[in-house]
């Protein structure tokens, strides 16, 4: 029996149809392939690090006072009251914690709640390309017409490195009078770049000339190692039209926790919540006075944890570099991006296949986050991870080390 409506579209989008057939994510195959291999996973983006003693000690204690059943499905109080005063001491933005502050499960739903909210069939929502692939899947389920903006590549004259850039002006171009979202995700997954406020304001400017919405996935926002995190919220004629997303699993190193939160204008929230309330209702009640604790810590604790990430981006960088590949240096985020066109390796999905029995670790190719898996140019790209150990990332350094000698 054939079988066809808004999930094979979604799963088609997000390239998890083969044959017919539904296939697990390109995560989801890599992180299967590390363990039948017993390969050091540089791919999926989830650290090893515990998270801050004062979050884990906060989510312990409510289990202990059994905090354990359904909270309310807008989230709990003292968890919103959080998000609205971190909003405010971190970018100025004000939001009133009882209407404009929505909890979700991770920054996954609440994007997929967003979109399903404000989308109708025919629109149109913009995003960065390579992207997050649930974008692309959650636009087709919304029968939204996906249109993508190039993350383009060229050289450093200096230093030889990989560098990434947006287009302002292809971000103004992307727009049209059937633009209804564009979704804009700074510090970019799976590049490590950061918009830079020119793009932004661009950004701005054009939802502003057409009347559109934007939605932000900012879930990256305070794990930087240079400029601080803009929102494009905090621009001017930004607030009132913005969607803000991110989540606790990045920051505090628990992505397994799933605790997400979204801040727009009531009217926003209202809609949001109209889909959110049939997709999981409610979040991790223990988890939600932790990462009310987590967003309270001082500015320094927030510093400390993103400087230590940036030592570990340090060591990967180097270490690629010093084996050959041309590597991009991130601002932001978790990952890397690695070119081996210059060890003779232009197809990086095929190499990403056999990196765990040749080398013994996992990497992504960048082509995961293309429509269609065409990443033209990025076609030799790959995507590593440095939120992992640095006993972890020296040895996958080694053995890359190993494994690139016959070719230098």
């Amino acid at each position: 029996m054939e079988t066809t409506g808004p999930w094979t579209r979604a799963a088609a989008a997000a390239g998890l149809l083969k044959g017919g057939r539904a296939r697990p994510s390109v995560f989801a195959q890599m992180s299967a392939r590390a363990l039948a291999h017993d390969a050091l996973n540089l791919g999926q983006g989830f650290p090893d690090d515990p998270p801050p003693v004062a979050v884990a000690e906060a989510a312990i204690e409510a289990i202990r006072q059994g905090r354990n059943q359904y909270p309310p499905g807008i989230g709990e109080a003292g968890l919103r009251e959080a998000i609205a005063e971190h909003q405010s001491r971190f970018y100025g933005l004000s939001w009133d914690p009882a209407d404009e502050v929505l909890v979700t499960t991770g920054a996954t739903e609440a994007l997929a709640a967003t979109i399903l909210a404000l989308v109708e069939p025919g629109d149109e929502v913009i995003t960065l390309e390579p992207f997050y692939d649930q974008y692309a899947a959650i636009i087709a389920l919304a029968g939204g017409i996906h249109r993508t903006v190039p993350v383009t590549s060229s050289t450093d004259a200096g230093s030889g490195d990989l560098v990434l850039d947006v287009s302002p002006e292809a971000l103004r171009g992307a727009f049209s009078e059937r633009t209804r979202l564009v979704l804009v995700n700074t510090p970019h997954n799976p590049t490590g770049m950061m918009l830079p406020a020119e793009s932004l304001q661009a950004i701005v400017d054009e939802a502003v000339r057409h009347d559109a919405l934007i939605a932000t996935d900012e879930v990256y926002e305070h794990l930087t190692f240079g400029a601080a995190h803009q929102p494009i919220a905090a621009l001017p004629g930004a607030q009132d039209r913005t969607v803000s997303i991110s989540s606790a699993g990045k920051t505090f190193s628990v992505t397994g926790w799933k605790i997400g939160w979204i801040t727009a204008r009531a009217e926003l929230i209202t809609a949001i919540t109209g889909v959110k309330q049939w997709l999981t209702y409610s979040s991790g009640a223990p988890f939600q006075p932790a990462v009310a604790v987590g967003l309270g810590m001082p500015r320094s604790a927030f510093q400390e944890l993103a400087a230590d990430l940036r030592e570990r981006r340090d060591l990967l960088t180097d270490g690629l570099r010093e084996i050959g590949f041309r590597v991009s240096v991130p601002a932001a985020g978790y990952f890397t991006v690695a070119d081996a066109g210059p060890l003779g390796e232009p197809a990086a999905d095929a190499l990403a296949e056999r990196l765990p029995t040749e080398a013994g670790v996992v990497a992504i190719p960048l082509s995961a986050f293309y429509r269609d898996g065409d990443a033209g140019e990025a076609s030799a790209y790959l995507r590593m991870a440095f939120c992992k150990s640095r006993a972890t990332i020296e040895q996958a350094l080694e053995q890359l080390d190993a494994w690139a000698t016959p070719r230098r």
